[in-house]
């Protein structure tokens, strides 16, 4: 485990024994802590640790979307910290509960990744673009999967983005193949709608970009453009051939 501190942020880094890693954050408030994602069941614990090290509790847990590295220690968190609200975007509680239709209105391209069967967890509050859970501000962010959401600190403009992004082997959209780590991109629903997302964040001008996989880019403004070039032209070359 690593811990690494940005402004009111602390980004908490699982590595397993092939290496792979995967992220969750802690954002601070004036009295408490805000969790953005859980990682795996067997992290819940020492994230509890870290927060206590740094004398304030957890009181909200967010989820960037249902993928099992991002909400695996869930229920074990929720046995721990029984007070804390739980939100999820209201597209993304179904997947969360094991439901991988698609709405009508979605590209029927498949569901993608691998989702948690034990989780018995439920959100109390299902979010929707826009709405606010203390400095952090929602952002609907589909295409890694239908209901993604990034959340942007107002206080700073810090951004973390969940997989709607990626920066192990370089700064990637969803969707796109970094052969050091493919999984996101594998993982990823629709590449097209991840491409718009990327667009939004980019319309934020975040002052840092915090994914779920790799390091924390600083004023990412250029690398987020040079990614989002990169991911309408594999786009239009897929379309063409």
């Amino acid at each position: 485990m690593q811990v690494t501190q940005v402004n009111m942020m602390y980004k908490i880094t699982f590595y397993n024994s092939k290496g792979l890693s995967v992220n969750c954050y802690l954002v601070e408030e004036n009295e408490y802590f805000t969790l953005i994602d859980t990682a795996m069941e067997e992290h819940a614990e020492n994230i509890l640790r870290v927060a206590k090290d740094l004398g304030k509790p957890i009181t909200n847990i967010i989820l960037t979307h249902a993928h099992h590295d991002h909400i695996g220690g869930l229920d074990t968190m929720k046995q721990l910290i029984s007070h804390s609200t739980v939100y999820i975007s209201h597209r993304e509680a179904p997947l969360m509960n094991g439901d991988l239709s698609l709405n009508e209105d979605e590209p029927k391209t498949p569901i993608r990744g691998i989702f948690p069967k034990k989780i018995t967890s439920k959100a109390d509050i299902l979010l929707q673009d826009g709405e606010r859970i203390g400095s952090l501000l929602a952002l609907f962010t589909p295409g890694h999967t239908p209901g993604s959401m990034s959340f942007i600190d107002t206080r700073n403009h810090a951004l973390i983005a969940g997989d709607a992004f990626q920066t192990i082997g370089g700064l990637a959209v969803a969707g796109q193949i970094r052969e050091s780590f493919p999984f996101p991109a594998k993982g990823t629903w629709n590449k097209e709608i991840a491409l718009k997302s990327a667009r939004k964040i980019q319309s934020y001008n975040p002052s840092l970009l915090a994914v779920g996989h790799g390091e924390i880019v600083n004023q990412p403004h250029a690398d987020i453009s040079m990614a989002i070039a990169e991911t309408e032209q594999n786009l239009n070359q897929e379309k063409n051939s």
